[in-house]
C-alpha cells in the first residue's frame, strides 16, 4: 500500500511544471541551429556573452557524440539585468543566464531549455521582479525565433539535496579591495585549470553598469566542465541550461567585503532530475573540486 502511495504520489506531482522552460520544435532538415536563437536575442535587446558548440570538444576528447546539435549559449538582458543587480547584487549569478540548445543525431526535433523565473528565485534566495521580466522577454523571443514550438515545462523538481547557491565572503575595505580583488581572481584561476574547468566567458560587468555603478568590481566568469556536461547531456540534455555555470565576484562600495558565489550542481540534480549515478558522480565532483577553490580564496 506504501509503495502503492509513493507511486501515485509520483505521478500526481510530474502534472505540475517544473523549473525550465522546454522548447520543442520540428527541424529533420537541420535548418534551425543556435545562430538563430543567437539573433534572435540580440534584436531582442540581449547581449551573448558566449555561444559554444560543444559537439567538437565532445568528438576531440571522448570520440563521440549523441548530439547532430549541441551548443551552450549564455546571454543577459541589457536593462533588465542591470535592474537587477542593482537592487539584489546576487542575481549576478543568472548575469548572464543560460540557453541550452540540443538536437540528438537522427531525431527530429530541435531543443532549447531555459530556466523558469520562479527556479532563478529559489536559487537566488530571494524574488526579483526582474526575474519575471527577463523570463517574459527569454520567452517571447524564443517563440520568435522558433515558430509553432511546442513549449512545455519540465517534470516537478527532485527534492534538493545541497545548496543551491554556494557563496563565500572575504573581507575587504576601500583601501585594500584592489588589491584583494586581484589575488581572489588570481587564486581562482588558478585553481580552476588543474581541476579540468574551462572559462568560456569573462564579463566585466561593472565596464556594463558604468560610472554610476554601486560597486567597486563586479565580475562574472562562465565555467564549465566537460566531462559533467557530455556525461548529463546523454541522460538530461535539458540540464544544459545550468551550462556554463556563473560564477559572480563582487564588491559593493559601501561593503567591507567581496562576495562569490555560483548556482550548486545541486540544481541540476533537482531542477533536471539527473538520478543516474554516473551522471551525479560527475557533478559532485564538480562541486566539490568548484568549492575548494573558492575555500581556498577566504582563507
Amino acid at each position: 500500500m506504501k509503495i502503492l502511495f509513493i507511486t501515485m504520489l509520483a505521478g500526481f506531482l510530474s502534472l505540475f511544471g517544473g523549473d525550465l522552460h522546454l522548447f520543442s520544435v520540428p527541424n529533420a532538415d537541420g535548418k534551425i541551429n543556435a545562430a538563430v536563437i543567437e539573433k534572435a536575442l540580440e534584436a531582442n535587446g540581449f547581449v551573448i556573452s558566449a555561444n559554444s558548440e560543444m559537439n567538437g570538444p565532445f568528438k576531440i576528447q571522448f570520440g563521440q557524440s549523441d548530439f547532430a546539435q549541441f551548443n551552450l549559449l549564455t546571454a543577459f538582458h541589457k536593462n533588465l539585468s542591470e535592474s537587477l543587480v542593482k537592487t539584489h547584487p546576487d542575481g549576478g549569478i543568472f548575469v548572464p543566464m543560460g540557453f541550452g540548445i540540443y538536437q540528438r543525431s537522427g531525431e527530429k526535433e530541435f531543443h532549447v531549455s531555459i530556466l523558469s523565473a520562479e527556479a532563478m528565485a529559489k536559487i537566488a534566495g530571494f524574488k526579483a521582479p526582474e526575474f519575471a521580466l527577463i523570463e517574459k522577454e527569454a520567452l517571447s523571443t524564443l517563440k520568435k525565433a522558433l515558430p509553432g514550438a511546442k513549449v512545455t515545462m519540465s517534470k516537478a523538481a527532485l527534492p534538493a539535496v545541497g545548496a543551491l547557491l554556494s557563496r563565500y565572503v572575504r573581507p575587504s575595505d576601500a583601501k585594500s579591495w584592489a588589491a584583494d580583488k586581484e589575488e581572489v581572481e588570481m587564486m581562482i584561476e588558478d585553481g580552476l585549470k588543474p581541476a579540468g574547468f574551462v572559462m568560456s566567458n569573462f564579463t566585466d560587468y561593472n565596464f556594463v553598469l558604468g560610472e554610476k555603478s554601486p560597486f567597486d568590481f563586479y565580475d562574472t566568469y562562465s565555467i564549465c566542465k566537460l566531462k559533467v556536461i557530455y556525461t548529463v547531456a546523454k541522460t538530461a540534455p535539458e540540464a544544459a541550461a545550468f551550462a556554463p555555470c556563473t560564477l559572480m565576484v563582487y564588491k559593493k562600495k559601501d561593503a567591507d567585503e567581496i562576495v562569490m558565489g555560483f548556482p550548486g550542481v545541486y540544481n541540476w540534480m533537482s531542477s533536471a532530475r539527473v538520478s543516474d549515478p554516473e551522471g551525479k558522480a560527475a557533478l559532485l565532483q564538480a562541486q566539490k573540486d568548484f568549492e575548494v577553490v573558492l575555500q581556498s580564496t577566504v582563507e
